[in-house]
């Protein structure tokens, strides 16, 4: 055990797994809703289910782990030379 913080690729590779699953029970709620002759409310659960949880599953995917930092910005340093932003067009 350490205090490292889990790769970028492994991260990845668990909201991937995530999402596969929950593709997967929305494939199989909008067959149960289709082919299963249920009553009404239960079709209409798989169906809520076959709608909503793409929506959820991508959310998921797109969010990064808690111990995954959000990616900084790096300033230049101070003593490169940088064109001052009011000074960046050419020929002045």
């Amino acid at each position: 055990m350490t205090d490292a913080q889990r790769s970028l690729s492994e991260d990845i590779g668990r909201r991937e797994k995530r999402y596969l699953i929950q593709m997967g029970i929305r494939t199989i709620c909008l067959i149960l809703a289709v082919v299963v002759p249920v009553p009404w409310p239960y079709r209409l659960l798989f169906i809520a289910g076959a709608i909503f949880l793409p929506y959820i599953a991508v959310i998921g995917a797109n969010e990064r782990g808690s111990d995954v930092p959000p990616p900084t910005f790096q300033s230049p340093a101070a003593n490169q030379n940088e064109i001052p932003h009011h000074r960046r067009e050419i020929g002045s």
